[in-house]
């Protein structure tokens, strides 16, 4: 992962490298529906929401119910 590596930049995150994938999900193929998601996500501002979301067992419902979880996560 490139963004792992990058050793020049000073960044907020950067003393949490390296970043683990959890979760992958698709949305859409309409950009409109994948900002409306993105944005009601980043508008949670809550750690315990993204663990849930990350969470394979629990049932997605509202807007997040079109989100597709990702059948093979890679590292």
């Amino acid at each position: 992962m490139k963004h792992n590596r990058q050793e020049n930049f000073n960044t907020f995150t950067r003393k949490f490298r390296p970043w683990k994938l959890v979760a992958l999900f698709e949305v859409s193929d309409d950009k409109a529906n994948v900002i409306a998601v993105e944005r009601f996500i980043k508008r949670q501002k809550s750690r315990r929401f993204i663990e849930t979301l990350c969470d394979e067992n629990h049932q997605l419902s509202g807007i997040l119910a079109q989100l597709v979880r990702a059948p093979n996560l890679r590292d």
